[in-house]
Order: C-alpha cells, then structure tokens, then sequence
C-alpha cells in the first residue's frame, strides 16, 4: 500500500471506520456509523475526509426527495483493500441492484408487487401448506426467523413477529424499497391461501417489524 493509504489506516478511530465500512453490504451515513462505534458524528466526519483524501473511500450525496441537505453515505473506493472483509458477492450484488432501483426510479409500489408475485410463485410450488404453515416455512427459509405470536390476535388474525431481519442493511439504506419488497412477498404468500395481510411493520415503526395476517 502507498504511504498516504498507511497513514491514513495507522489512526485506530480511521481504521475502526474503515473495517466497519469494508464489511458493509450497503454505504453507511456518518451518523449510522457514529452510533455503531459510538463516536461523535462530527469526529467521524473528520476521520472519513481523511480516509475519502488518500483515495480509500467514497461519498454519495442521496436526494431522497425532501427539503434539506441531501445525505452522504460513503462505502470503499474501486480497488480500495478489504482487509478480508469484503461481503460475499451475492450480498455485493443485492446492494448494488437496490441502489441502481432507486437510481431510476423504482418506488415501493414496484417493490411490492416484485415481492407479491414472489410469494405467488413460490406458494405455487407447495400446495400442501396451509396460509401459516407456509408464511412460516418461506420466511423462516429466507432467514426472518419468524415467531406466530398466539395472544397478539385481533378479529382472529394471527402476528407473525421477525425476530432478525436479513435484509436489515439493505433495509436501512433503501427502507422504502427493502421493507415494501417484504411485504409484499408475505401478501404474495397469504394471498394464496386466502389469507389477508392487514398489517405490516417495519423497522422505522415503533412495534417490531412484523405482520398481521387474516385468515379464510
């Protein structure tokens, strides 16, 4: 590595920033990466223009439609070195898809009916499930580790708590995109077996993210 690159990963805080940013699936705000470390975000804004000048990381400016300053998000620069904790490829790849969406224009509309028509397909390939069987099976397969909670019932519909979120990076950085896609796969899924989907939280609410679902 080039000096300046040395110097800039010899400071602990630089090299903290830079591992965490490194083994991201998706580029992180400087007030994300604060509150991961700890660290005050005008401190970590310091230490990222460091790391951006000697040509180890990037920044992003995100509009996101709304009055104020756009958000920068920073991820590692074209041939910057991982330290071995470059993401796997598939993750690299679903990041770089979620970012080229919203970069022409997919909204959560999309999103939803990607995920619904998902949930469609798969429903179709196991006919033997019942509405709650199956939303277990495929949401548990993904990684949702999903919990039927018995006592949260209204009108006899059943919550179906996520007790992890795979998709939680992604989610953080595109949340409209992300959690849509999500919900549409569980409508998707209950709508094939008749059930509805009359609730959905996600991780900017204040429940946990889960879903409410209807049955026949």
């Amino acid at each position: 590595m080039e000096l300046e690159v040395l110097k800039a990963l010899g400071d602990e805080t630089r090299h903290t920033l830079y591992r965490e940013i490194a083994g991201s699936t998706a580029p992180m705000s400087a007030s994300e990466l604060a509150e991961a470390l700890g660290l005050h975000p005008n401190t970590v804004r310091l230490h990222l223009e460091r790391l951006r000048e000697a040509g180890l990381i990037e920044v992003e400016a995100i509009h996101r439609g709304t009055v104020g300053r756009p958000q920068h998000r920073y991820s590692l620069a074209p041939g910057a070195p991982g330290l071995g904790l470059d993401p796997p490829a598939h993750v690299l790849l679903a990041g770089m898809l979620a970012a080229l969406a919203e970069a022409t224009g997919a909204d959560s509309g999309a999103a939803r009916a990607i995920g619904h028509s998902w949930g469609r397909k798969t429903a179709e390939r196991t006919a033997d499930a019942t509405c709650l069987g199956l939303l277990a099976q495929e949401l548990d397969r993904l990684g949702f580790e999903p919990a039927a909670d018995a006592d949260a019932t209204v009108d006899g519909s059943t919550r179906i708590d996520f007790l992890h979120c795979p998709f939680r990076e992604l989610a953080e950085a595109y949340p409209e995109l992300v959690c849509n896609l999500h919900r549409g796969i569980c409508e998707g899924l209950a709508e094939s077996r008749r059930g509805t989907v009359g609730a959905f939280s996600t991780l900017y609410q204040p429940d946990p993210c889960h879903v409410v679902v209807a049955l026949p």
